[in-house]
């Protein structure tokens, strides 16, 4: 019997009423210089919508309230991380256009896109966003 360790983490969609998504360029392995969601390890003792909040304020200089975030769901694809088995809760947020971000922790950059021009995004993170288009939440449909 294998046993698989399973790492938990939680990740952030921020759109912006416009149509834009935060995404922060990875400074580290792995996707290092890829563009990606706000987010990261959800610490002992931490619920992921805690971590989510903690990594938004840590990656972009974006502070939001544990309550201000909307769960999205559950990515668990057992290939979704090179690095092992990750699971995340991804949540959304939705700011107006404008709101002041700054990258820090592992970015190197944070930036709005449009969503109808976004780079390539590392792990499944355009999965998450497809399934934020898909709930129709205002500002985010096509």
């Amino acid at each position: 019997m294998t046993i698989e360790t399973i790492r938990y983490t939680a990740d952030v969609v921020v759109t912006t009423t416009d149509g834009h998504v935060l995404l922060i360029e990875r400074g580290w392995a792995p996707f290092q210089g890829q563009w990606a969601l706000p987010g990261g390890h959800v610490d002992p003792g931490e619920t992921s919508r805690a971590a989510a909040a903690r990594e938004l304020a840590e990656e972009a200089g974006l502070y939001a309230a544990p309550g201000e975030l909307t769960q999205l769901g559950v990515w668990d694809e057992p290939d979704r991380d090179p690095r092992g088995r990750y699971i995340t809760v991804a949540y959304h947020m939705e700011v107006i256009p404008g709101t002041p971000i700054e990258a820090g922790d592992d970015a190197t950059n944070a930036r709005w896109w449009p969503l109808d021009g976004l780079p390539e995004l590392a792990f499944d993170h355009a999965d998450i966003l497809d399934a934020i288009r898909a709930a129709g939440t205002a500002g985010v449909t096509e």
